[in-house]
């Protein structure tokens, strides 16, 4: 088995100044309407089945050893990139390992849109599939159910989402922001549709208007030849990561930045703080890295796609930029 080489806890220390058939199914009857006294799910994987929009949706859930308690754990969802799957996308963040060791659950659910032998997710102003499923709308109740179910904690549930899946949760994060306590994105990172102006693309400020500040943490790599690290590419792409970057700034308030930092030989932090209510933006920069996840296994990943770093572990550093976030706004079960 691949393990990411331990050399990021100086790295961390620094900026915080299976693939497989899922182990049994729950259906979405047995997702209780009230908490109940105890998270009732065996721990390991299971594909939990709910209905929303009037279709059956799933989510690969992984509960950790430690979901042996008393009380609700904090819960990290993991969306996929488009023409992928929840099981391969599990395979490629490793997010599973990394709840064992930190004792939170790792949620994947699965888009609805066939694209090849995957799916793809319904990112709102840029998706032009006829009759597709509103994909906000299954996040959110993904969400209640797992509050419902009494195994996650509704304050402190987090997202990432590589390529198509961290423009999914971008544009989310950007329509809902009280439901996530804070966001990775990799290989992904938006800030609403792209808007053609004089001087280029920048994001639309009309498709982004959170009421509340959202902290945003995001990887990117100079060599990505998917989603360009400065901008380009396919026409839901167009403006750069830095621009993302830089308008989740203007909208978390944050008043210091940008700040860089050089970390590893080839990574660098870009860093706006003293945000509103704490939401610091920050983007790590892989020079020369593709679209790929950092620190994990580059057999995960299939040919094309570039350099898979090792100098940083995403999620590492994503876990500890999470872990004590809480939400904002009122947390509201069975809605």
């Amino acid at each position: 088995m691949f393990v990411a080489r331990p050399v990021f806890a100086a790295v961390i220390a620094a900026v915080l100044l299976a693939t497989g058939v899922p182990a049994s199914a729950v259906p979405a009857s047995a997702v209780p309407a009230a908490h109940p006294t105890r998270c009732a799910w065996e721990t390991g994987r299971t594909t939990l089945t709910i209905t929303s929009g009037a279709r059956q949706r799933t989510a690969i859930i992984y509960l950790p050893e430690s979901a042996r308690f008393n009380r609700p754990l904090p819960a990290v969802f993991d969306l996929h990139g488009s023409a992928s799957w929840p099981a391969e996308e599990l395979s490629r963040s490793g997010l599973e390992l990394t709840a064992e060791r930190y004792g939170f659950v790792v949620v994947a659910p699965q888009g609805a849109i066939p694209v090849g032998a995957g799916y793809a997710w319904n990112v709102p102003y840029v998706t032009t599939a006829p009759g597709a499923p509103d994909d906000e709308e299954f996040l959110n109740d993904l969400i209640d159910a797992l509050v419902r179910s009494g195994c996650v904690d509704g304050r402190r549930v987090y997202a990432a989402g590589y390529s198509g899946g961290g423009r999914m949760i971008s544009q989310f994060a950007c329509d809902h922001p009280d439901r996530f306590a804070a966001i990775a994105l990799v290989a992904g990172l938006r800030a609403g549709a792209p808007l053609a102006t004089g001087g280029g693309w920048l994001p639309d400020p009309a498709t982004c208007t959170p009421t509340d500040p959202v902290p945003v943490i995001a990887f990117a790599g100079t060599a990505d030849p998917v989603n360009p690290f400065t901008g380009g590419g396919a026409p839901y792409w167009r403006y750069s990561v830095e621009a993302a970057l830089q308008r989740w700034a203007e909208l978390n308030r944050c008043k210091r930045g940008p700040l860089t930092e050089q970390l590893t030989e080839h990574v660098s932090l870009i860093a706006y703080a003293a945000c509103h209510q704490h939401a610091d933006t920050r983007l790590y920069v892989v020079a020369g890295g593709g679209h790929t996840w950092p620190g994990a296994d580059p057999a995960a990943f299939p040919p094309g796609l570039g350099t898979v770093t090792q100098e940083i572990d995403a999620n590492e550093i994503m876990w500890a930029f999470f872990r004590n976030r809480v939400t904002t706004g009122q947390i509201e079960v069975g809605r």
